[in-house]
């Protein structure tokens, strides 16, 4: 699937938040595209950016730990203002310009009821569907949008298994609702990496995490590497934070392994994009071996040697090792941060060398 850059993806949401400012501007003022599309611009994305946080993210957050219902009449009033704001930033830009010419000036910086339930409108479908493509996952939202996976397919993904290390621990000590919302505070804080890296959020099992991508997007730039160790390094810089609030720094085991798997969408009721093949179980045997080789990170030496690691990170050969339910033994190395660990530069060489 092709990738869509993020500059890609905010010139789309303009263009279609444009589109409907002509569309309002011709239904009910006879067809000013330039003015239309000027209003629904300044109206429509300081919303889209609240709402992917690109603008008053502190705010947004603070918004998140409301109750459901405070928080929708918070968002509308945040709306209501940032819309108003956006309309009069356009009505006087305009009204300088000499494009729009009311009445009065008034009528350029007072948001009409209307135009504020059109653009309330456009912008709350814009939203929903940019949240159910975040709950899905891009990949799997435009795949389940265009039935890709409908008749199972084979292909190639490079798969992360990320598990919390002593998760049963801290909820004997403290409890399965208190380990619940720290599972809940550890999730969230792999959203920006995974999506930073153009991966796919694909499952959460107990307290692990399953993260995807197609092998080719995996392995350019590293992106499976990197992803992983954004993770660790952004719970690293909040262990102050972390430590107030939980009473401990999570730390976590992760593996890599990528392969072909068959690609299904499965279920009636609930609709589910899976995997199935040996590459899935690969990893997950794997992410098992860093308990038993005292390592936090492995990652298979068939897929090392298809990614240019970042200088950030070092590598280790462990050798081979026989993982359950496989019949052929697994090359195994492990990664840690340069500064951490120097590996050997022939090591470094056969797994940075290009296929």
């Amino acid at each position: 699937m092709r990738e869509i850059s993020p500059v890609q993806n905010w010139l789309l949401i303009a263009l279609v938040i444009a589109a409907s400012g002509v569309l309002y501007d011709m239904r009910f003022y006879g067809g000013h595209p330039f003015v239309g599309a000027t209003f629904a611009l300044f109206i429509g994305m300081p919303i889209i950016a609240f709402e992917r946080k690109v603008i008053l993210r502190g705010l947004y957050r603070r918004m998140q730990a409301l109750p459901t219902v405070t928080f929708f009449l918070a968002e509308i009033f945040v709306y209501e203002i940032l819309m108003s704001a956006g309309f009069a930033v356009a009505g006087l830009l305009m009204w300088w310009l000499g494009t729009f010419r009311p009445d009065s000036w008034i009528d350029a910086v007072i948001l009409p009821f209307d135009a504020f339930l059109y653009a309330l409108a456009v912008c709350a479908l814009i939203i929903f569907v940019l949240r159910i493509r975040e709950l899905l996952g891009r990949d799997i939202f435009l795949s389940m949008l265009f039935s890709r996976y409908r008749k199972p397919i084979s292909e190639e993904r490079v798969f992360l298994f990320i598990d919390l290390v002593d998760s049963t621990s801290f909820a004997e000590k403290h409890g399965d609702l208190r380990a619940q919302q720290m599972l809940g505070s550890l999730f969230a804080a792999f959203a920006e990496p995974v999506r930073k890296y153009k991966g796919t959020i694909d499952d959460y099992v107990g307290d692990a995490a399953i993260i995807s991508w197609p092998l080719e997007r995996g392995i350019k730039f590293a992106r499976c590497v990197n992803c992983i160790f954004d993770i660790i390094s952004a719970i690293e810089a909040d262990a102050e934070n972390w430590l107030k609030t939980y009473g401990q720094v999570p730390r976590l085991r992760a593996a890599l392994h990528g392969g072909s798997v068959i690609t299904a969408e499965i279920g009636v009721d609930h609709h589910k994009i899976t995997y199935f093949g040996d590459t899935v179980n690969t990893t997950s045997r794997l992410e098992s071996l860093c308990k038993s080789l005292n390592r936090s990170v492995l990652i298979s030496a068939d897929l090392a040697q298809r990614i240019k690691l970042p200088e950030t990170v070092s590598a280790q050969d462990l050798g081979s090792h026989a993982v359950k339910g496989r019949g052929q033994s697994l090359g195994v190395i492990a990664l840690v941060k340069a500064d951490n660990r120097v590996a050997s530069p022939k090591l470094h060489a056969s797994v940075n060398a290009p296929t």
